[in-house]
């Protein structure tokens, strides 16, 4: 409508005669003074700053014209709307990352406060054996923060005849009572599978000597076992040994990290359920280790085995059903699998 009035009014400059052209344009700018006595700052619509604008590159003269605001004030216009127009041409069609579903989010954030001794790495494999596919990084992002650091990884150092090499070693555990109790595992290297351990609070070489008979009755016995310098391991099972056809590798003095795998489970076992629990007596630590040794072999993780468990878990994609928790070890970690 303004535009309109505009091109009338330019129409009638072209046919009014010039005197009455001069009355006119006097009429107006009057009453533009008595305007500004009035109205100190006009209001002005962006219409009105873009008539200013296309007038200021068409006519030189509009400097002289312009009394509502100074001409600086139109040239910083077009500066101003020069920036927003090439603003507006580079803006990026698609800002950030793609957004992880919701699901995916409150399933991270679930696995994180069920199981406060996991860490990315661990949550993030269960997640891909649920069929998730996300990266380490956004696990980390959405976990939920615990007052205490996950626990620390142990490197590993043995990769060659993993298939060859089993390891044998000790721990003790106190009791309610203040007794202490001998727990001897043996792992394989391949799979690590612990294939035997027993209890007791009184072990001596020929007790010991027995727990390697019965960790390989069947099996074919591997071709080296890794031990400390404990002096429970006598001639008596150095001769078993032998007979077996297995050569042992004594480790350096002092020297645990010689030995990592058996140490990496005990220190696993540790951290992850007898630090969380007081120890009754003999009986009790079995079932204990009994428990925490099937969720070991068939439920955890481990990043040396690319993300799978000892007994290798098979991957179940989001189409099988919804993700259920099955608590394990008493509840001090959980499984999640798909139920249809």
């Amino acid at each position: 409508m303004d535009v309109l009035r505009l091109l009338i009014a330019l129409g009638r400059a072209c046919l009014i005669p010039r005197a009455s052209l001069a009355a006119e344009n006097l009429a107006l700018r009057q009453q533009l003074i008595v305007l500004r006595r009035s109205v100190r700052r006009p209001k002005l619509r962006n219409r009105d700053r873009v008539f200013w604008m296309l007038l200021s590159q068409i006519w030189n003269g509009w400097r002289s014209s312009l009394h509502m605001v100074q001409p600086a004030t139109i040239v910083r216009w077009q500066r101003e709307g020069f920036k927003r127009y090439w603003r507006w041409q580079s803006r990026s069609r698609k800002l950030g990352r793609p957004k992880i579903d919701a699901e995916i989010r409150q399933l991270i954030r679930q696995m994180s406060q069920e199981n406060p001794l996991w860490g990315a790495p661990r949550i993030l494999s269960e997640l891909q054996l649920l069929g998730y596919s996300v990266a380490e990084r956004t696990v980390a992002k959405y976990m939920v923060r615990g007052k205490k650091p996950p626990s620390q990884t142990w490197k590993t150092f043995l990769d060659n005849h993993l298939q060859d090499i089993a390891a044998i070693d000790f721990f003790t555990v106190p009791t309610a009572t203040f007794r202490v109790l001998y727990c001897l595992l043996v792992l394989r290297h391949d799979r690590r599978r612990v294939v035997h351990f027993n209890v007791t609070e009184h072990p001596t070489q020929q007790w010991t000597t027995q727990q390697v008979v019965d960790a390989f009755p069947y099996d074919e016995p591997p071709r080296y076992l890794i031990r400390d310098r404990d002096a429970i391991y006598g001639d008596q099972f150095e001769k078993r040994l032998k007979h077996m056809r297995i050569k042992q590798v004594v480790i350096a003095p002092r020297s645990p990290w010689q030995n990592p795998y058996v140490e990496r489970i005990i220190g696993s076992i540790r951290r992850e359920c007898l630090n969380h629990l007081i120890v009754l007596n003999e009986s009790h630590f079995r079932r204990i280790m009994r428990s925490y040794l099937e969720y070991y072999h068939e439920s955890r993780s481990h990043q040396s085995l690319d993300g799978n468990s000892p007994v290798p878990r098979q991957v179940e994609l989001p189409d099988q059903g919804k993700v259920i928790s099955i608590p394990q070890v008493g509840g001090l970690h959980h499984r999640y699998r798909r139920a249809a």
